[in-house]
């Protein structure tokens, strides 16, 4: 079987970014994944599931509800390795495109107060699990250590 593109990339090397990891074409529409990488993989902890539970509840509340956006999204949710989360959204686009996006994505998390959407017995099969204040606390790291100086090799895949 053909290696998928995502164990193609060097996790021996890659940091924190938003980075473009494939581009599937449906007839006359592309949808392009982004993999917005949180820690770094195999040299820092992961994040537990309660924190990436709560930044997927908040993440897909924020993004399907930004107007210039929510029509073009697709999925918001978490890597099974627990380093990052996976972007799908509608468009041929680079990971320059959505660099402001994402900014006012983990502003959002980082500010959040009050009760987490989606987070009741009713809403969601796990809803005991969430961590907002840790969800907070990589949302902040995330804009301090990556988003508010992202450059070139935090935007590609390096080899």
């Amino acid at each position: 079987m053909e290696k998928i593109a995502s164990f193609t990339v060097n996790h021996l090397v890659l940091e924190p970014g938003i980075y473009v990891s494939r581009k599937d074409h449906f007839r006359d529409t592309v949808i392009t994944t982004f993999d917005l990488r949180l820690t770094t993989p195999n040299k820092e902890p992961v994040l537990n599931t309660a924190e990436a539970h709560t930044i997927e509840h908040l993440g897909a509340t924020f993004l399907r509800n930004e107007p210039a956006w929510k029509d073009r999204v697709v999925y918001f949710g978490p890597m099974g390795c627990r380093t990052g989360f996976y972007l799908l959204l509608e468009g041929d686009l680079e990971s320059e495109d959505i660099v402001g996006l994402i900014k006012d994505l983990f502003i959002f998390i980082r500010d959040f107060e009050g009760e987490i959407p989606g987070a009741r017995a009713e809403e969601c099969g796990n809803y005991l699990d969430q961590n907002l204040p840790i969800a907070k606390y990589y949302a902040q790291r995330y804009l301090q250590n990556t988003l508010d100086q992202i450059d070139e090799k935090h935007l590609h895949y390096q080899p």
